[in-house]
């Protein structure tokens, strides 16, 4: 059961990463990375640079949100007493989320185009920093993922850094797949494209589906106290 978070977390940075959203912002990312770089294996380094920009984002945001509910006493305390209810009530919110059954309100200003491009321009270099941007860019099924499944799973088990690395290694592994193909000089990118959006649609609704059901479970379990 140890490896279990470390599993669920993985699916979920990679069901972040196929969603409509941030996989446009990945491929956008491989793009413009692409085009500033002539050699092709530097492309691959570019993609893994990017990758780690992505996991450090997460990780800073998961130490800070993590730590603060951990470490102040009031609040481990009232999570020490119903963190298992309250997870139970945010699985059920984030499944219906993923289910299409409830919107999220989320209104952040989008990246700017050309600032991404002056990132992309430095090459190698500005790999890295376009991780870190396009990672703070939460649309509404990454913010319901991130702070709805990542972060309780991360304060239940007490992991600020390795949880949120492992979910940050899963949003960039399109990242990882794309800048390989373009290093090995592959011209199916927009087949491939189009063959994960088809597949995020299906993962998406069983990953609700189980959501709901396991948040279900923990009501009835911890709130209602019946099983």
């Amino acid at each position: 059961m140890e490896g279990l978070p470390l599993v669920s977390v993985l699916w979920l940075g990679i069901l972040t990463s196929i969603s409509p959203c941030p996989l446009a912002t990945n491929i956008a990312a491989v793009s413009f990375i692409s085009q500033r770089i002539t050699q092709k294996n530097t492309v691959l380094l570019s993609g893994i640079l990017y990758t780690i920009g992505r996991s450090l984002t997460y990780i800073v945001l998961g130490i800070l949100i993590v730590k603060a509910l951990v470490d102040i006493p009031l609040l481990s305390d009232f999570l020490q007493r119903y963190v298992n209810k309250i997870l139970g009530i945010v699985l059920i919110l984030v499944g219906m989320v993923l289910l299409d059954l409830l919107r999220i309100p989320l209104n952040i200003p989008s990246i700017s185009e050309h600032f991404a491009k002056k990132l992309a321009d430095k090459g190698t270099f500005g790999s890295m920093p376009l991780g870190i941007l396009f990672a703070l860019a939460f649309c509404p099924i990454s913010a319901a993922l991130f702070f709805g499944g990542l972060i309780p799973v991360a304060v239940k088990a007490k992991s600020g850094i390795g949880l949120p690395l492992i979910y940050g290694i899963g949003t960039g592994l399109p990242v990882l797949l794309f800048a390989f193909l373009v290093a090995a000089g592959a011209g199916y990118m927009n087949n491939l494209y189009y063959r994960i959006t088809k597949i995020e649609f299906y993962t998406k609704k069983v990953t609700g589906i189980i959501f709901v059901f396991v948040g279900i479970y923990y009501a009835l379990a911890y709130i209602f106290e019946i099983i």
